[in-house]
């Protein structure tokens, strides 16, 4: 056997002996102190930092409150003959939809805030619309019934929403914490987002929104939702009987069967179709007379570039302007040749504006102005603005030259807007096209500048983009009387294979109820004669 060192074996006596010590010690020890002395040191965990957890809550009550208004976030209303569904969604510029089934939606900026309205039009309660049809008398009550009926119905949808928003972030964040009081504060946050989202809508409530309202869907059925124009400058009590109205639409809309309640536009208003720029595109023609049809157009006026290249072999594809069913009021455009012009001068029911000639034509009086410039194509420099603004100072002298002689101009045209602009101050409103986008804007001296959008969808350019141009018109509604704009409505449709449809409706802002007349009837401020 091999010896053991004696140095060796005094230590290992020596360690034994203080081992036995320490073990003797710990049993006299309390147990947590125990435990403590006996657990192994460990570092200490990393904390997350405290923007990372705030974040990570608030994604949490976002998802959370989200998936609950999905699941139990709506309530059924009936609302007069209709039975409805709201909705409340996350929004990120609010407003109000209203989903009126196959025939598309309204919507109508209403409020701003991160939460929109959905309404779904389910269906028409046949009992409730045959008693309306058969008791015409009861229509003097709808207004009012229509009002409670979405009061009760908001009141209602806004307790379910704050119980499906606090319980869907409760209990998810319960799921990802494991923690109920993280979870209780993911719910109460919900109800705090929730309350301050509502507080922002009612602080921003616009219940004239439905004069404005903007429709997709069904090009033939937005005109009986939208209403005639006369309807919207009265003055009357604007959300109750805007909403009664409206209700009044979409039940004939259901009450029909094979085809759509036809529009009857108010006989007081002159109704003036606005297109331009159709550039050889043969689909307008069809489309122009599809809603001189349906808008029961009093005139047509066509601000230009209705050719591509302004040559004799094009034509031939004017000869459909006869058969539109309205007076066409034409002016050259800079795509538009001489050759065109006197084309056009020969053809029936056709009146060519130049010089700043003026005729009237269902009602109004007209003045135009050909573009001065002829650029067909790419290989020709155009004249440049100094053409175009001389070209409106004629048009301009040219009115007042009207208005002398007792015979003022109601409508002005020119092709391009800058030589439109020359117009300020000597004419209610100038109409022009050329830049395949629409706009309107009040100018210095108080003419309305209408420019419009392309209405053959740019024609064979349509194609050179990433994205088809839409094809663009709009329906100008006129007091027969003062000969001033009361209402418009911007058509735009879908462009090269696209099938969508929108009609938005807008007010001149002195037609908005409780607007000061204005002081003079052409709505201008003549400026000096130079």
């Amino acid at each position: 056997m091999a010896r053991v060192p004696a140095a060796v074996t005094a230590a290992a006596t020596v360690v034994s002996a203080a081992a036995r010590r320490i073990r003797d010690r710990a049993r006299t020890l309390p147990r947590p102190q125990r435990d403590r002395r006996a657990a192994p040191a460990v570092g200490l965990a990393a904390q997350p930092h405290p923007f990372t957890r705030a974040l990570g809550l608030l994604c949490v009550v976002l998802l959370g409150a989200w998936l609950g208004l999905l699941i139990v976030g709506n309530v059924r209303v009936p609302v007069g003959p209709m039975n409805t569904t709201m909705t409340l969604r996350p929004s990120l510029t609010g407003g109000t939809k209203i989903n009126v089934s196959p025939l598309g939606a309204l919507e109508l900026h209403s409020h701003q805030a991160p939460l929109r309205l959905d309404v779904d039009v389910d269906q028409l309660d046949p009992v409730r619309a045959e008693a309306l049809v058969d008791h015409p008398e009861r229509l003097s009550g709808l207004q009012d019934e229509v009002t409670r009926d979405v009061e009760h119905g908001t009141l209602d949808l806004a307790v379910r929403s704050c119980i499906a928003v606090v319980s869907g972030a409760t209990a998810l964040g319960l799921a990802v914490y494991r923690r109920p009081r993280r979870a209780l504060a993911a719910g109460g946050l919900a109800l705090t987002l929730l309350a301050a989202s509502g507080a922002t809508a009612f602080a921003t409530w616009n219940p004239k929104s439905v004069l404005e309202p903007k429709f997709s869907g069904l090009l033939s059925s937005a005109p009986s939702l939208v209403g005639n124009a006369r309807n919207i400058v009265s003055e009357f009590d604007v959300y109750q009987e805007e909403l009664a109205r409206l209700v009044r639409n979409v039940t004939k809309l259901y009450d029909v069967t094979s085809t759509l309640p036809a529009y009857q536009p108010d006989p007081s208003t002159i109704r003036v179709l606005h297109v331009s720029d159709i550039h050889l595109n043969p689909a307008s023609w069809k489309i122009i007379a599809s809603l001189v049809d349906q808008y029961a157009i009093d005139v047509i006026v066509d601000s230009g570039d209705t050719m591509d290249h302004g040559t004799a072999a094009e034509n031939g594809f004017l000869d459909p302007i006869a058969d539109l069913g309205a007076p066409y009021v034409w002016v050259r455009g800079n795509h538009d040749s001489g050759a065109t012009q006197r084309y056009l001068e020969h053809m029936k029911n056709v009146h060519v504006l130049d010089d700043g000639r003026a005729e009237t034509v269902a009602g109004l009086r007209f003045a135009g102005i050909g573009d001065p410039q002829f650029t067909p194509d790419r290989s020709v420099s155009p004249g440049g603005d100094a053409a175009e603004v001389l070209a409106g100072d004629r048009l301009a002298s040219a009115l007042r030259d009207q208005r002398a002689a007792g015979t003022p101009v109601d409508i002005a045209i020119a092709h391009e807007p800058t030589a439109a602009r020359e117009t300020d101050g000597d004419v209610p409103m100038v109409l022009a096209g050329h830049l395949h986008h629409e706009g309107m804007e009040v100018m210095k001296y108080g003419t309305r500048l209408r420019i419009e959008g392309s209405t053959g969808g740019s024609g064979l350019r349509a194609v050179e983009g990433k994205y088809p141009d839409p094809i663009e018109a709009s329906v100008l509604y006129l007091d027969r009387d003062t000969r001033r704009l009361q209402a418009w409505d911007e058509i735009k449709l879908g462009g090269l294979g696209l099938t969508t449809a929108e009609v938005s409706r807008h007010l001149p802002k002195e037609n908005q109820p409780g607007a000061p007349t204005s002081p003079t009837p052409s709505g201008t401020t003549p400026r000096a004669t130079p």
